[in-house]
């Protein structure tokens, strides 16, 4: 067997030109394949990163998103004076109440105007999200009109960059300072005082509340208690939960769209490989009747076929998923489909994605080469021997 593997390698390697052009349109499929995936990673990525496990978050019953969410300020308040909410070192309750509204701004070059999530935050909100950090200048003063942008945003918007002054909600704020959200949904947002959003936009009831609990354990009797009073209209979820139930709708068109494009591509690629296995069955059935007379059998000859289409797949894998690597280098923007907004993200390669399109690539060679491997494998030893 060893000996027919090595002579199936040798094969590709003497016919070059054809073993090129199998793999190369192999390779095609499996690009597209593992960047589809890459993107659908990407994406839940950020929006799941947005959240975090130790924070709940509470908004209007049956709102998806926090745009759609009210929560007055008596709602508020009972919310912060539950026993599970950590208290910081001051004593006071580790809690942001935030106001989320949209705003359309032009985009760098073209004009074009594209939503931009702002979002009203308490004085807690980096103990809340301990991921997120200044990147350049400070955080903004509570009680002024003074904002923070998320780092996606710079170079794509015009007149976000640290120092500038932008004009919304019949406001001018001033830009004083650039977060990072370490790759977040947070990166594509400006972020202010949550009472300033309040009066600007004519508010008076926040988006959310997002607290941090003193105990993750503690979540079901928090959920549990304020769902079931009566005063309240709230619906708990974990922060992380809360988000990475926005990206489900935009995955799930992502993935149908990926399976249905690398199915039609892949059709065509199987059927170059099969063309290509069925060529160099015809011109080596001298050899394969050689090697039958040798004493090899029927199934070792049609596994050597069969290893052969395969290692096509297999070098057409390599050199795929070798240029989907280079789409994390690129950063792409969206519509997020559940906010509305514009979403900044990468493509993200993980070790599944790469186990899964090796698996996708011997399942095209597979079935490639199947057929000529198995003529091959039937060919009558004397009409192999005679032939030209």
């Amino acid at each position: 067997m060893r000996l027919l593997l090595a002579y199936s390698l040798r094969n590709l390697r003497t016919r070059k030109i054809t073993t090129a052009l199998t793999a190369g349109g192999m390779a095609l499929v499996l690009f597209v394949f593992a960047a589809v995936l890459m993107l659908d990673s990407g994406l839940k990525q950020t929006l799941v990163s947005t959240g975090e496990d130790a924070n709940a978050i509470f908004v209007r019953r049956s709102a998806e998103v926090e745009i759609q969410s009210m929560v007055d300020r008596r709602q508020a308040g009972i919310i912060e004076s539950q026993p599970e909410v950590l208290l910081g070192s001051d004593g006071a309750p580790v809690v942001s109440k935030e106001v989320v509204v949209l705003i359309a701004l032009p985009r760098q070059g073209s004009g074009q105007t594209s939503n931009i999530v702002t979002r009203g935050v308490g004085a807690a909100v980096l103990t809340l999200r301990p991921k997120i950090h200044i990147a350049k200048g400070r955080m903004f003063r509570p009680g002024s009109n003074e904002i923070m942008i998320g780092g996606a945003l710079v170079g794509r918007f015009t007149g976000l960059q640290e120092g500038s002054t932008l004009r919304f909600a019949q406001r001018d704020w001033q830009v004083v300072g650039q977060f990072d959200a370490g790759g977040s949904g947070f990166d594509s947002e400006i972020w202010g005082d949550n009472a300033q959003f309040m009066q600007a936009f004519r508010r008076d009831a926040y988006s959310s509340v997002v607290v941090r609990l003193a105990s993750r354990a503690g979540f079901n009797s928090i959920k549990a208690r304020l769902e079931s009073d009566r005063r309240l209209t709230v619906e708990a979820k974990r922060e992380g939960v809360f988000y990475e139930e926005q990206s489900r709708l935009m995955s799930g068109f992502i993935q149908i769209l990926g399976v249905t494009l690398s199915v039609l591509f892949s059709v065509g690629a199987v059927i170059g490989a099969t063309i290509t296995m069925y060529a160099a069955v015809a011109s080596r059935k001298r050899e394969i009747g050689a090697l039958r007379a040798l004493g090899f059998r029927r199934s070792s000859i049609l596994v050597a076929f069969l290893a052969e289409a395969m290692l096509l797949g297999m070098v057409g894998w390599v050199v795929g998923l070798s240029l989907a690597s280079l789409m994390m280098l690129v950063k792409v923007t969206t519509l997020n489909w559940a906010s509305l907004s514009e979403l900044a993200f990468r493509f993200v390669l993980t070790p599944g994605i790469v186990l899964q399109s090796l698996c996708f690539a011997i399942v095209m060679g597979f079935l490639g080469g199947f057929l000529p491997a198995l003529r091959a494998s039937r060919m009558k030893i004397v009409d192999a021997l005679r032939a030209n």
